[in-house]
């Protein structure tokens, strides 16, 4: 059973700016719940519960809102708005919640290997929290949908090799990703055979476009060793599962689900506009009728 899951958070978050100067990107809300708490969320039900997060300067936010705030429940309790904090509470009663410290920033493979020491020799998740994503109604069997990286895990224990999500993008935005071509299984599945770290459109081959959710096999540590830096001085995590689907095979899944690039403002604004419909819009008047608007 894999039940660790990886969060690389140490990003400065400068699209963001000057909001992100004292608050890391990851606790910028989504209505009332910070972007990692949904990632968080999404790992437990799949059933991940050991989350580790590879952190670095100014984002000690990140822990305390993983930890219990003796003073803020001693204010509210018995009070209504004690109920609000019931979704972390039972984040923090299920989860185990570890931390490393990436010193400087050298690419999203330099952070999956600096969180190494949390995972040791065992199969992980990786979820970016700018990803914000939600399950299809109905997909897994179930009417509310069944997870990203649910739907992820239930892959690797069927082809027990390193699994990354994609999701179609237009041609002219493959620059902003890592991009994957292969042959398909099915629909959904394609065994990669060449990935390409923000190729320019016309080098671009495909228009599959990795986004932030991975399941890992601990040879990947092995191969971001052994990876050089690239442009920028960064150690790419595509070139690590190009090494990987050359010698092992690797798989894309085109997940069934909603993603959101809530590391931009377009993105982030959206998927506000798309949570406040699901979770509080006229669709759900029992959800309506809890909601507070004075807040």
């Amino acid at each position: 059973m894999i039940k660790k899951c990886l969060f690389p958070v140490a990003g400065y978050g400068t699209r963001f700016l000057p909001a992100t100067k004292a608050m890391p990107k990851e606790i910028l809300p989504i209505l009332d719940k910070p972007l990692v708490q949904y990632g968080v969320e999404e790992a437990l039900e799949a059933g991940l519960t050991d989350i580790g997060f590879v952190t670095g300067r100014g984002k000690r936010a990140i822990e305390d809102h993983f930890d219990v705030s003796y003073e803020l429940e001693h204010q509210i309790r018995g009070t209504g708005k004690e109920k609000r904090l019931d979704g972390i509470r039972q984040l923090i009663e299920q989860c185990t919640f570890s931390y490393t410290r990436q010193s400087s920033m050298k690419g999203l493979g330099h952070a999956v290997l600096t969180g190494r020491n949390l995972i040791g020799d065992e199969p992980f998740g990786v979820v970016l929290a700018d990803d914000l994503c939600f399950g299809d109604a109905g997909s897994g069997g179930t009417a509310d949908g069944e997870g990203v990286l649910a739907q992820m895990i239930r892959l690797y224990h069927q082809f027990r090799c390193s699994i990354v999500a994609i999701e179609e993008i237009p041609a002219d935005q493959t620059h902003h990703y890592g991009v994957i071509a292969g042959e398909a299984l099915s629909d959904s599945l394609f065994r990669v055979s060449t990935m390409v770290e923000k190729p320019a459109p016309e080098a671009a081959p495909s228009n599959l476009a990795i986004i932030g959710r991975y399941v890992l096999t601990p040879d990947i540590f092995t191969l971001l060793e052994q990876t050089e830096p690239g442009k920028n001085g960064e150690i790419q995590l595509t070139d690590a599962l190009l090494k990987q689907a050359v010698d092992g095979g690797v798989i894309a899944y085109k997940f069934a689900g909603r993603r959101f690039d809530c590391g931009s403002l377009h993105g982030f604004v959206e998927a506000t506009n798309y949570c406040y419909q699901r979770f509080y819009g006229e669709t759900d008047p029992p959800t309506v009728a809890r909601f507070d608007r004075s807040r």
